[in-house]
Order: structure tokens, then C-alpha cells, then sequence
């Protein structure tokens, strides 16, 4: 049976109840009734009654049709409104920055990219960025107003208290970058600002609501390699709220240290599955790929090897199946660290070589002689594509304001 909130009948904790009921209708994509919902989360009649009141006052739920179960009078359907409010996510990138406005639900209503500016001047930075957000409300046609905040998922270190990027390893002119404070000036909105790691696990979390697994690992393949873990349902942030850098954990690199034949050879898994190093070794077997410059240039070499992957070419499959096995070798340990459940994959890189790497990833982790639990692993990607930082963003913005939290009723002096 699925867990629900529960809620309190406290009239001082009225924000608190509000969270309860949206957050009940948001799960409840057909629809509840105020009996069902005084049900489920465990507030009292006239506490509901008052409560949808306001919500529908707000325009976040509304009534939509009737039910008629037994006798007695035809119960009244509330359904949320998806299209009342909205939230911004940005992913920064070392290649692009990506940009989605999602609505209620969490459906993407509208996206866009721009080219990731070089931090040598902040201010430039945060203009680049305002203005894309503007741009992007704009061209949705959606009242500004009705724009909940912007999260920003970013590479770490990050200084989440502060609000700064600190010294990303990919951004090498980034270093101390106060964008939080500086892009919620430019842009009226309040910003949350998180590591993008964690980020895809709260949209993960967000989005699959009541089914989503209480303890998974989101292996994140972008620029880099990291971990963003979910621990009871919660995501683990660490003291400095970057956790998630595993890049450094050992393994058998396989073929992709070199040669076909070099099993046995170990070395960090970050290193062995970077996207500039696979595009080389893509073009040293012979696959016709461009030099590589920039990191844009590996942006474009990756759609290469992802075109001849879906083309059926042995040599790209097989390095896809390479890194794949790489990346679920090293996840196994992690697995075995929390005694999870799930391992879900994704990220900007990921999502294009997929269709070769993860059943390899998958076979590498639940067929693992080191695999120590005895339960079943699950271990499948992600269904938000290569935005899923963007959206986990996003969603940081909609989990603030829809999720309600024990720590809203404490006492603050």
C-alpha cells in the first residue's frame, strides 16, 4: 500500500497543511475527493474543507466532475491545476547551459540552451543567464507571476550557504561565481542553487512520486562522473552539500584502458569513462570523428559516436558496452556501501549511448561476484532524458514550495 503524508490539525500550521493536501492531489493524477483526502493524510474534515478552499481560491486545484460511490451524496473531484504556477530550472554545463520551465506536475513546457559564458566576468555570466530565463517565461507565454523561483544545478564544488560556484574542475574560469544572490537580483525571483548530482535525484524523487524507490544511487554521466544517492527518501548532501563526487573510486578499466586485452589493469573510473577520452579512443579504433578543440568539439564528437551506435557499428557499441561495464563495476561498490535497491543512470552524456551501455551496466552490477546483497538490484535510466539536471533543478524550485516537511512545524526563536 502507498505511504501517504500525514498531516496535523494545529491552526497554527495552516502552510504546513496546504503542502499536505497539494502535495496529495499532485500524486493523485485522477483526481481526490475531500473524503479521500481527509483520509490520506489525516486531517480532519472542516481542516480539508478549509484548506481546498484556498487552493482553489489560488487557482492550484480544481473541482472537475463528480463521483458516485453507494449512497449518499455524489462526491466532488479535485485535480491540480498544472498550468497555475510554474518553476525554472538551469543547468550549467562546460559545454552548454540548459534552461526548462516545467509546470506544476513537472511536465516541460518549454526549453532552451545558450552557450556556457566564461566566468572572467560575472556580471556577464549573470546577464547571459537572466536574460535566457526572461526569454524562456517570455516565449512560453506564462504570466511572470506566476513563476514560482529558479533552481540552478551546477557542477561542484559548490557553496550552497553562500550561494557560489566555487572552482568547478570542467570550468576552469569559474572560480567564486556568487550566483545565486546576484541571478535572484537580476531576475526577481527567489533561487536555489545545488549541485547537479543532486539535483537529478530530487527531480527523480519529484517526479516519480509515490513509486519512486526510497533508496537509489543516480549514476550521472555528463562532463563528468559522479553519484547522487536518495537515502529513506531523502537526498544525501553532505556537510558542504557535495557529496556525489565518485570519480576517484578504482576499477578495472577493461579495454577501455587501452588495448582489448587489458583486463586487470585498474585506474580511476572518472578518468577511464571521460567523454573526451572515449571519443579518442573511438577515433584511434577508426570511427570517423572529428578532432577534438573544446568541449564543445566532444559535445559533437559524442553525437558522432552516438549516430554510429544507432547505425549498428561494432566498434561503437562495443566501447559503449565498455564504459558501460566500467561504470556499473564501480557503482557495484557503492551498492554494496548503502545495501540499495536501485541504481538509476542518466545525465547529458548518457542518454545517447544508452542503448549499448546500459545493459552492460546492468549485467556488470546484479551479475558482480562482489555484489554482497541478496535482494534484487534494479537498475535501469533515467526518463528525463539529457535534461535531467534541469529538470531536478526545477524541481527543487516545485519541491520547496508543494512538499511539506516535518521541519516547518519546529519552533524558531
Amino acid at each position: 500500500m502507498a505511504e501517504h503524508r500525514r498531516g496535523a490539525n494545529l491552526p497554527s500550521i495552516g502552510g504546513f497543511n496546504r503542502t499536505v493536501v497539494l502535495d496529495a492531489v499532485r500524486r493523485s493524477p485522477d483526481g481526490l475527493s475531500r473524503v479521500e483526502l481527509a483520509s490520506r493524510t489525516g486531517l480532519s474534515a472542516q481542516t480539508v474543507s478549509n484548506v481546498t478552499r484556498f487552493l482553489i481560491e489560488a487557482g492550484m486545484i480544481a473541482e472537475s466532475g463528480t463521483i458516485v460511490s453507494g449512497r449518499g451524496k455524489p462526491r466532488t473531484i479535485l485535480r491540480l491545476e498544472a498550468a497555475s504556477r510554474y518553476a525554472v530550472g538551469v543547468h550549467v554545463d562546460p559545454a552548454v547551459v540548459t534552461y526548462v520551465l516545467l509546470d506544476l506536475a513537472g511536465t516541460v513546457v518549454a526549453s532552451t540552451t545558450t552557450s556556457t559564458p566564461t566566468a572572467d566576468d560575472p556580471s556577464e555570466v549573470v546577464r547571459t543567464i537572466a536574460t535566457a530565463i526572461d526569454g524562456l517565461v517570455r516565449d512560453a507565454e506564462v504570466d511572470m507571476d506566476a513563476v514560482l523561483g529558479v533552481g540552478i544545478a551546477s557542477p561542484g564544488p559548490i557553496d550552497v550557504d553562500a550561494g557560489v560556484v566555487l572552482d568547478p574542475p570542467f570550468l576552469p574560469r569559474w572560480r567564486d561565481v556568487p550566483l545565486r544572490d546576484a541571478l535572484s537580483e537580476a531576475t526577481g525571483y527567489p533561487v536555489l542553487l545545488e549541485k547537479d548530482v543532486t539535483a537529478a535525484v530530487v527531480g527523480e524523487m519529484f517526479l516519480a512520486g509515490e513509486s519512486s524507490a526510497r533508496n537509489f544511487a543516480f549514476v550521472y554521466f555528463g562532463t563528468g562522473f559522479g553519484v547522487g544517492l536518495a537515502v529513506d527518501h531523502e537526498p544525501v548532501r553532505g556537510v558542504g552539500s557535495n557529496a556525489g563526487d565518485a570519480g576517484h573510486i578504482m576499477v578495472d578499466q577493461g579495454a577501455l584502458a587501452g588495448t582489448p586485452d587489458s583486463a586487470g589493469t585498474r585506474g580511476e573510473v572518472g578518468a577511464a569513462v571521460a567523454p573526451d577520452r572515449l571519443v579518442q579512443i573511438a577515433r584511434d579504433r577508426g570511427l570517423p570523428i572529428d578532432a577534438l578543440s573544446d568541449v564543445e568539439s566532444v559535445d559533437r564528437a559524442w553525437d558522432g559516436l552516438a549516430a554510429a551506435i544507432d547505425a549498428g557499428d561494432p566498434v561503437a557499441i562495443g566501447l559503449a558496452e565498455d564504459a558501460g561495464t566500467v561504470m556499473g563495476n564501480a557503482v557495484v561498490l557503492i551498492v554494496n556501501l548503502l545495501d540499495i535497491d536501485r541504481v538509476v543512470f542518466g545525465g547529458p552524456f548518457w542518454s545517447r549511448v544508452a542503448s549499448a551501455a546500459l545493459p552492460a551496466a546492468r549485467a556488470a552490477i546484479v551479475e558482480s561476484p562482489l555484489l554482497v546483497p541478496k535482494h534484487p538490484v534494479v537498475v535501469d535510466e533515467s526518463d528525463r532524458g539529457a535534461d535531467v539536471a534541469a529538470v531536478g533543478a526545477a524541481c527543487l524550485v516545485l519541491d520547496a514550495a508543494l512538499s511539506p516537511r516535518a521541519s516547518a512545524l519546529l519552533i524558531r526563536r
